[in-house]
């Protein structure tokens, strides 16, 4: 029995021992943490940490008066609290970086015609990640704080905390960020094999389902943001099928048999 390679498997004889992966995960860990520190130093440098407060305070002082403020209850908020945005605006300015470390380090294996399509998923992934983010900060935040503003007895000055409201719009990021991350996952599901666009569609239903729960769950409990969040991720599922069809045919193997059925 020959222990010889398959000449059609590139990927034959590039095994790499345990250790040489470790040092590997290391290094781009390494470049990591060197991105985010070169992000939080520029912007450290502008706008400043007083200046990205300011832009993420826009949202609620537009339904605040005129000369009202937030607040900061804890003692040491004034100066935590703006450390924290500084670093969430570096994870998210460095995003592309980051996920480029994660495709070097697996990118090794992979094959050429994966390889050829790894990189356009990062790009398309932080893309809509940045869509997500910015969709809650210049549409569902205006829209909810006016929503909630509503509510407010005329006896109550609504001066929200500092440290409080970060955390809120936070998760919102977060949330938003992940879900709009939802055509990505269909593409990769069907790209691995662990399901079919066919199985794809008949969940469409219970997705919508899933969507509006997930919704009421992590946002706050008003109308507008849970819509905000349920509605595009149900939009961006029926995205995911119609990539994760095109995706399949142009990223397979130049000798592997093409799917012909169509799903439409």
């Amino acid at each position: 029995m020959s222990n010889k390679p398959d000449p059609a498997d590139e990927l034959a004889g590039t095994e790499q021992p345990f250790v040489q992966h470790l040092m590997e995960l290391r290094d781009r860990l390494l470049y990591c943490v060197y991105g985010l520190a070169v992000c939080m130093a520029l912007l450290a440098i502008w706008p400043g940490p007083s200046g990205l407060i300011d832009l993420i305070a826009v949202p609620i002082r537009a339904h605040m008066p005129p000369d009202a403020k937030l607040i900061a209850v804890g003692v040491f908020s004034p100066f935590f609290v703006p450390i924290k945005v500084l670093g969430m605006a570096a994870v998210l300015m460095s995003l592309p970086w980051l996920m480029y470390q994660m495709w070097a380090f697996v990118a090794p294996g992979l094959y050429s015609h994966e390889k050829k399509f790894a990189m356009p998923l990062i790009v398309v992934g932080s893309l809509l990640a940045y869509i997500g983010i910015g969709f809650v900060q210049f549409f569902v935040l205006d829209k909810m704080f006016g929503f909630i503003q509503q509510f407010t007895p005329a006896s109550v000055a609504a001066t929200p905390d500092i440290a409080s409201y970060v955390e809120a719009i936070l998760s919102l990021y977060l949330a938003f960020g992940l879900a709009f991350q939802v055509p990505i996952v269909v593409i990769l599901l069907v790209r691995l094999n662990m399901v079919s666009i066919e199985k794809l569609k008949e969940f469409r239903g219970y997705f919508i389902v899933l969507a509006f729960v997930i919704a009421a769950v992590v946002t706050p409990p008003d109308v507008i943001s849970q819509l905000a969040l349920a509605v595009p991720m149900c939009i961006l599922y029926e995205l995911g099928i119609w990539g994760a069809r095109w995706f399949t045919k142009a990223s397979a193997a130049p000798d592997a048999p093409s799917d012909r059925t169509d799903p439409s």
